[in-house]
């Protein structure tokens, strides 16, 4: 029971690190690279909250406010002049993920912090005692993909979105204002970063580098889920499950790598991913 528990709490601790990244890329089709930054924001917002002596809880709509804004001066200067050239959107977002850790760098120094835990001590599940953070990271995530499904089917947003995904060019012939679409996006896609940042705290420590190690997860899982937040949930659970076994049976070092092997070879073979296949 604890290695299902293991298994499903590490998957949604994946989606929601992911969700962002594939808000930004299924609307926008740009890869941010700054994703890990602005996840490492987040982080810092928790720090702050602390260091204030605040409820630890107010950290998670802070970091989203912190990120969502930020996203959106990102969106305006820096991105939005490179949406036809995505190669130089990629290097423009990997750099400016480079300033935004130098930054935080400068700011809060390079010793590794500590937040306080928002559910410290455990539940007891079925017999079994569990962590009650990591539980309350799988009811974040499943709150999360049922929050994007109502937004997609149940707004106007959602529904401007989805026709820019089906074919920008009409939606704007159509009336729709693609600008503000894309920029909503971003600054949800930038937001839901820092939020995982801000649930990821309590679980590591916090430094300016925090978000690299999950970058290249988040990006790989992403590439496999294409557009579809269905089939990232999939590809998290898969995944994930491959993480935990590895961890738990051979190594936690190969199980640290397990989910960017497993998705390159999945692209190897299915270069479309999950949601085409």
């Amino acid at each position: 029971m604890t290695l299902f528990l293991d298994i499903v709490s590490t998957a949604a601790i994946l989606f929601i690190v992911a969700a962002g990244l594939l808000a930004i890329f299924g609307v926008l089709k740009i890869i941010n690279f700054a994703h890990g930054a602005w996840l490492t924001i987040g982080a810092y917002c928790a720090v702050v909250v602390s260091g204030f002596g605040l409820n630890p809880w107010l950290a998670i709509p802070f970091a989203f406010l912190v990120g969502a804004i930020l996203g959106g001066v990102a969106e305006r200067f820096i991105v939005r002049p490179l949406y036809r050239r995505p190669l130089d959107a990629i290097l423009a977002t990997w750099g400016l993920g480079i300033v935004i850790g130098q930054l935080i760098t400068l700011w809060f120094g390079r010793d590794v912090q500590f937040t306080p835990a928002l559910l410290p001590g455990t539940f007891d599940l079925f017999g079994i005692g569990y962590s009650a953070y990591r539980l309350f990271a799988i009811a974040a995530a499943i709150g999360l993909g049922l929050g994007f499904t109502l937004l997609l089917d149940g707004t106007r947003l959602g529904l401007s979105a989805r026709a820019v995904i089906m074919n920008e060019t009409l939606a704007r012939g159509l009336g729709i204002d693609t600008e503000k679409v894309r920029l909503a996006t971003f600054m949800i896609g930038t937001g839901l970063a820092a939020l995982a940042g801000v649930l990821l705290a309590p679980l590591t420590s916090v430094d300016p580098n925090m978000g690299v190690a999950w970058l290249t997860g988040a990006f790989m899982l992403v590439m496999v889920a294409c557009s579809s937040f269905g089939a990232l949930a999939a590809a998290c659970l898969i995944f994930g499950a491959a993480q935990v076994l590895v961890s738990t049976y051979f190594s936690p070092i190969l199980g640290g790598i397990t989910v960017a092997v497993l998705c390159a070879v999945t692209l190897r073979i299915r270069p479309k991913g999950f949601a085409r296949a």
